[in-house]
């Protein structure tokens, strides 16, 4: 497990995509912001939005499989991901459900589990006749060793190519190849 969330932690300093962007870091927290438009109709969008595991790169996962992750997507439900042996990990905490408009979840990705973090994630699906957005924007605070200067790029990275794998998906049938 330890394997997973180091090639974890490494992809997500890594992974950079053009789609996202910072909106502000202090050193209080950060905020991240991305949108998208997309060839579906809101209901569509919502239906491939919590199917996480079609579109979730698996290489941004502690098992290394999407497969193993789904969103129980009403309140009190879990973004979660299940591991060997009986395991798991609840990635976020769902808080607000309005199918095919609003997924607000609650919790640190990834390597933020490990500090004293809040996150609030919020997915939007806006209708665009004849189809639709999704915004999504992660704002999280609290202490974290080193600050936020260089993790909220890379968690930028990361849900920038999430929401194009998404956007990919819903267009093609097929999430998007990593970059």
């Amino acid at each position: 497990m330890l394997r997973h969330a180091t090639a974890y932690l490494a992809g997500l300093l890594f992974a950079l995509t053009a789609a996202a962007e910072v909106v502000d870091i202090t050193p209080a927290g950060f905020l991240l912001k991305h949108e998208v438009a997309v060839n579906a109709a809101p209901d569509a969008a919502w239906k491939a939005l919590v199917d996480v595991a079609s579109w979730w790169n698996g290489d941004h996962s502690y098992s290394g499989n999407a497969a193993n992750m789904s969103i129980d997507a009403r309140p009190g439900g879990c973004f979660c991901e299940k591991l060997a042996n009986g395991g798991g990990v609840s990635h976020m905490t769902v808080v607000f459900a309005s199918p095919n408009t609003v997924l607000r979840m609650t919790g640190g990705l990834g390597p933020l589990q490990g500090s004293g973090l809040a996150g609030s994630m919020t997915w939007r699906i806006i209708p665009a006749p004849p189809a639709a957005k999704i915004e999504v924007s992660y704002s999280v605070g609290g202490y974290m060793q080193g600050g936020f200067d260089k993790i909220a790029p890379a968690v930028n990275g990361v849900l920038g190519e999430q929401l194009n794998r998404l956007k990919s998906l819903i267009d093609t049938g097929r999430p998007a190849a990593p970059k």
